[in-house]
């Protein structure tokens, strides 16, 4: 009689530890639930990355760094001084023009 009941105690015990497995598997429709949530994100992300109008400074600063074929930390060095020159100067030769 001991041996059935350390055999049916055995037993449950490793039907409980392999239904925990089970169970821990059974998160996926969790996350179908949350599938429109990140397609609602998806669309709100998408307004943003719309690029605004370029200036006319910056596509001419762009085509002198392409002129000069400057890439990277160099290009970008050079278009930052290039707009603001072309913004100082603007602003400068708008009131000498009136």
């Amino acid at each position: 009689m001991t041996k059935i009941s350390s055999l049916a105690t055995a037993t449950a015990l490793a039907s409980v530890l392999l239904m925990g497995g089970a169970f821990a598997q059974t998160t996926a429709p969790a996350a179908k639930d949350a599938a429109p949530k990140t397609e609602t994100t998806k669309a709100d992300t998408k307004a943003p990355a719309e690029k605004k109008q370029r200036s006319a400074e910056s596509l001419e600063c762009s085509k002198e760094a392409d002129a000069k074929g400057l890439h990277g930390k160099e290009r970008k060095k050079f278009r930052s001084e290039c707009k603001k020159q072309k913004a100082a100067g603007g602003a400068a030769a708008q009131p000498a023009s009136k």
